[in-house]
């Protein structure tokens, strides 16, 4: 079967034929319906080498941790499964049996160092492919939902959920607010979420005029970059600043203006991987202001985004692409190009 493969540091990924995997047990053999590309493989193939990143991921293995499909096989001891069901998948892989993994919560493995990869698309091989091999466990079931839109869920629907729900007593209540900062992909999706599960006033910044207008559409009051950005947000807020803020830049001047707006008592999640930093002074920073970063979420978390999806509450704006034309997707990933989330269906829509 052909696949997009990483197959070394600091290059772009190669389009080949490889092996159609074969379900172990407890495993299922999915159909790919679509998988997302994500800024998370560029960074991997981009920025990655042997001494920067961790061991699990060093090359060979195929992308892709934004996954749906149809069953088109059952691994031995798997039962209860119906082969053309539609299902996303949940890309972390923990060991099973930890604390953390008991909950669901793979991302937070305590056995993570051990492991041979951390996910489906991140060192085991992902779903930039025709077909992919997961662990039964891992599956989301879809209904009659679109798989193919889905995909994107695993990961840019995921990882502002879990960042929301956490932060979900900073929102209780009337008269409170909430602010996206950085309206890609996850944070269009994360002013969809909060305006579905709060009753807070959703601001949204960035840079691009086109994303902050689909911001609106979502129902944001947007701000608009530059001098008077953080004077501007807080006016919205009645000077009292943001209850719950959520960066998904994640760069210095993000925080910096995070930082700059929440309110006493406020939390400010960092989500975005920019590796920025923050210099933390007593007299500057509101009284019991909260900073803190998450990292995907929970299985059990992914089949309420899907209630969500499934419910028409979220709605991804998605390109597809063929897998012919997987590295292209790629291409305009990285250079800006995307309106939307970009996903391969290897087998049509």
């Amino acid at each position: 079967m052909r696949a997009v493969v990483f197959d070394q540091y600091k290059s772009t990924p190669v389009l080949k034929d490889v092996d159609r995997p074969t379900p172990g047990p407890g495993e299922v053999l999915l159909k790919v319906a679509g998988a997302g590309a994500c800024h998370s493989d560029v960074a991997v193939y981009r920025e990655f080498d042997r001494d920067f990143g961790p061991p699990q991921l060093r090359p060979p293995f195929v992308l892709g941790h934004e996954n749906a499909g149809w069953i088109a096989e059952l691994g031995p001891g798997v039962d209860g499964l119906t082969v053309g069901d539609a299902y996303l998948v949940y890309g972390p892989i923990g060991c099973g049996h930890c604390r953390a993994c008991s909950r669901g919560q793979d991302t937070y493995c305590e056995n993570a160092a051990t492991m041979p990869y951390l996910a489906a698309g991140l060192g085991r091989n992902g779903g930039m492919a025709e077909y992919l091999a997961v662990p039964e466990r891992n599956l989301v079931p879809l209904g009659e939902a679109d798989p193919v839109a889905a995909a994107p869920l695993a990961d840019a629907g995921l990882t502002p959920y879990h960042a929301i729900k956490k932060s979900l007593p900073a929102l209780a209540g009337g008269g409170r607010h909430a602010l996206v900062i950085g309206l890609g992909g996850l944070g269009q999706i994360a002013v969809q979420i909060l305006t579905a599960i709060t009753g807070a006033t959703v601001i949204a910044t960035d840079v691009n005029p086109a994303a902050m207008a689909r911001a609106e559409a979502s129902g944001a009051v947007t701000v608009p970059s530059g001098p008077a950005q953080a004077a501007a947000i807080r006016d919205l807020t009645g000077g009292r600043g943001v209850h719950a803020v959520f960066d998904f830049v994640g760069v210095d001047p993000t925080i910096a203006l995070a930082m700059s707006v929440v309110a006493v008592q406020g939390r400010v999640t960092v989500v975005g991987i920019g590796n920025g930093t923050y210099s933390w002074n007593f007299y500057e920073v509101p009284y019991e202001a909260e900073l803190t970063n998450t990292y995907w979420g929970t299985i059990e978390e992914l089949y309420e985004v899907v209630d969500l999806y499934r419910a028409g509450k979220i709605v991804p704006k998605v390109e597809v692409f063929s897998l012919d034309d997987a590295l292209e997707a790629y291409r305009r990933l990285e250079a800006g190009e995307l309106t939307g989330r970009a996903v391969v269906a290897p087998h049509g829509r």
